[in-house]
C-alpha cells in the first residue's frame, strides 16, 4: 500500500493545473486539486474570457458608427453596463461549473480551500488543518495584478480584477501601463464611451512587440481619441470627492473618476511554503523550473504564470499536459516555448508569432523585412481611416519566415492559422507559392514580393 494519499496534488485549479490533473488521472494516478477561489483560474474567471466578452461589447459601438457607410440608417441604442456585467457573470458561472464537472469526470478530487506546501511530499490544507502526503506536487497558482504600494494614494486605484465588477461605468479613466491588459482595457473603455487616458513610463506602448506594430497601434489609438501620455508615471494620487487626481513626474496633473493600475503581474507564491522544500524563489516570486517544469525539489513541479516563463493560458495548458505525460505516462515532454503565437485584442487587433525585427537581426544578422500598410476594403465605405500593417521577418540565408506580425481586424484568427505553417518551417517561397484568397486582408501575407529593407551582418543595407 502506498504511503502517499495522492500520486499528484495540484495547488491551483486554473488552466494549467486542471489540464495536468486531467491528464494524470486519465493515466490512472490518484489526483487532488486544491483551489481557494473558483475553478477556472485567471483566464476564465477574471482574465481573457471576460475581457474578450467586453471587447465584443465595445466593438458594437464601432459597428453602429460604420454601418451608415453601407446604407444602414442606425441610431445607436442605449448601452447598459449592468446588463453586460450580469451577462458576463452568468457566462463565468457556467464555465466555473464546467471546470468542476470536468475534474469530476476525470476522476480528480477538487478540494475547495487554500493549500500550502509543507515539505517535499507534504501539503497542508489551511481551513481544515489536514496534512496530506503526495508523491508529486504541482504548483499552478498563477499570478495577480501588481500594485505599487510606494505610490501615495495607491489605495484609491483599481486593477483589472476590479474592472470586471464596477458598479457603474465611469465617465473617465486613466490606465497606468501599456502591456496587453492596459491596452486592451483602454480600447474597451474608450469604445464604451469612457474618456480614456493611457499613462506609460516609456516612449512606446507594448514593450517586446515589433516596433512597426507598436507605432501603428499607438497612432491608431490616438486617432480614435484615446490620450496616451508617455515617459511619465504617478508620483502620488489624491481623491477629491468623485474625482481622482494623479500627479506625474513632469509636474502635470491628470484627473479622472477612476484610475487603473495595469503595470504588471506577480506570481502568486506569497505564503505558499515552497521554502519548506528547499525551493528558492526568483526576486519577483516566480518559481524557477527546468525544461520539464521541475523545480529544484525533484517531487515538486510548477506550470503557468507562477513560473513567469511565457504567461499565456495556452502555454500553461501545454505545460500542464507535458507534466502529466512526463510523470504518469512514461513519456517525458519538455514544453517548446519557441514560436508561440499571441494576440492583443486592441482596435485594431495585433496577431504575432516569432521574432521581432530587432530580435531577428540580433539573432540571425542577415534578415529581409517585408512590410505592407494599406486601407482594408471594408473601410472604403465605412468612413474609418483605420489601416492595416502586415510584416514578415525572413532569415535571408534559409528564406525561412522567422516572424510574422499583423495589425488588423481579425489578426488573432489570421495568426493562429499562419502560426502552424511557421512552426513547420515555412519559407518565404512557400508563402509566395500559395494562391491568395481575394478580396481579403490576409492575402497580403502571400503577395508581398520585394523586401522593404534588408540587414546584412546585422547592419541595415542600402
Amino acid at each position: 500500500m502506498s504511503s502517499y494519499d495522492y500520486d499528484l496534488f495540484v495547488i491551483g485549479a486554473g488552466s494549467g493545473g486542471v489540464r495536468a490533473a486531467r491528464m494524470a488521472s486519465g493515466y490512472g494516478a490518484r489526483v487532488a486539486v486544491a483551489e481557494e477561489d473558483r475553478a477556472g483560474g485567471t483566464c476564465v474567471i477574471r482574465g481573457c474570457v471576460p475581457k474578450k466578452l467586453f471587447v465584443y461589447a465595445g466593438h458594437y459601438a464601432l459597428d453602429f458608427e460604420e454601418a451608415a457607410g453601407f446604407g444602414w440608417a442606425t441610431n445607436k441604442t442605449r448601452f447598459d453596463w449592468k446588463a453586460l456585467v450580469s451577462a458576463k457573470d452568468a457566462e463565468i458561472d457556467r464555465l466555473n461549473r464546467l471546470y468542476i464537472q470536468t475534474l469530476a469526470k476525470a476522476g480528480a478530487e477538487l478540494i475547495q480551500e487554500r493549500a500550502v506546501v509543507s515539505g517535499p511530499h507534504a501539503v497542508r490544507l489551511l481551513q481544515s488543518g489536514k496534512e496530506i502526503r503526495a508523491r508529486y506536487i504541482l504548483v499552478a497558482t498563477g499570478s495577480a495584478p501588481f500594485i505599487d504600494t510606494s505610490i501615495p494614494g495607491h489605495e484609491h486605484v483599481i486593477t483589472s480584477n476590479d474592472a470586471f465588477h464596477l458598479n457603474a461605468l465611469p465617465r473617465s479613466i486613466i490606465i497606468a501601463g501599456a502591456s496587453y491588459i492596459a491596452i486592451e482595457f483602454a480600447n474597451i473603455f474608450h469604445h464604451l464611451g469612457v474618456k480614456t487616458t493611457v499613462l506609460y513610463r516609456r516612449d512606446r506602448i507594448l514593450r517586446g512587440f515589433d516596433d512597426d506594430l507598436r507605432d501603428s497601434l499607438m497612432a491608431a489609438m490616438r486617432e480614435s481619441g484615446i490620450d496616451i501620455v508617455t515617459e511619465n508615471i504617478f508620483t502620488r494620487i489624491e481623491k477629491d470627492h468623485s474625482l481622482l487626481r494623479g500627479h506625474l513626474t513632469d509636474g502635470k496633473v491628470l484627473e479622472a473618476e477612476t484610475i487603473m493600475l495595469a503595470i504588471g503581474r506577480r506570481p502568486k507564491t506569497d505564503g505558499l511554503g515552497l521554502e519548506t522544500a528547499g525551493i528558492e524563489l526568483a526576486a519577483n516570486g516566480a518559481v524557477p523550473v527546468d525544461a520539464w517544469s521541475k523545480t529544484s525539489c525533484d517531487s515538486i513541479y510548477a506550470v503557468g504564470d507562477v513560473t513567469d516563463r511565457m504567461n499565456l493560458t495556452p502555454v500553461a495548458i501545454r505545460e500542464g499536459a507535458a507534466v502529466g505525460e512526463t510523470l504518469f505516462n512514461n513519456n517525458p515532454q519538455a514544453m517548446d516555448h519557441d514560436l508561440i503565437p499571441t494576440a492583443v485584442f486592441s482596435t485594431p487587433e495585433i496577431g504575432t508569432v516569432g521574432l521581432t525585427e530587432a530580435k531577428a537581426v540580433e539573432k540571425h544578422q542577415d534578415i529581409d523585412i517585408y512590410v505592407s500598410r494599406f486601407r482594408p476594403l471594408k473601410h472604403a465605405l465605412s468612413g474609418s481611416t483605420a489601416s492595416v500593417t502586415m510584416k514578415l521577418v525572413v532569415e535571408a540565408s534559409t528564406n525561412r519566415v522567422v516572424g510574422m506580425h499583423i495589425l488588423s481586424d481579425g489578426a488573432a484568427e489570421m495568426i493562429q492559422a499562419f502560426a502552424v505553417a511557421i512552426k513547420m518551417g515555412a519559407t518565404k517561397a512557400d508563402l509566395d507559392a500559395t494562391v491568395a484568397v481575394h478580396p481579403t486582408s490576409a492575402e497580403e501575407l502571400v503577395t508581398m514580393k520585394t523586401p522593404t529593407r534588408r540587414y546584412r551582418d546585422g547592419t541595415l543595407s542600402d
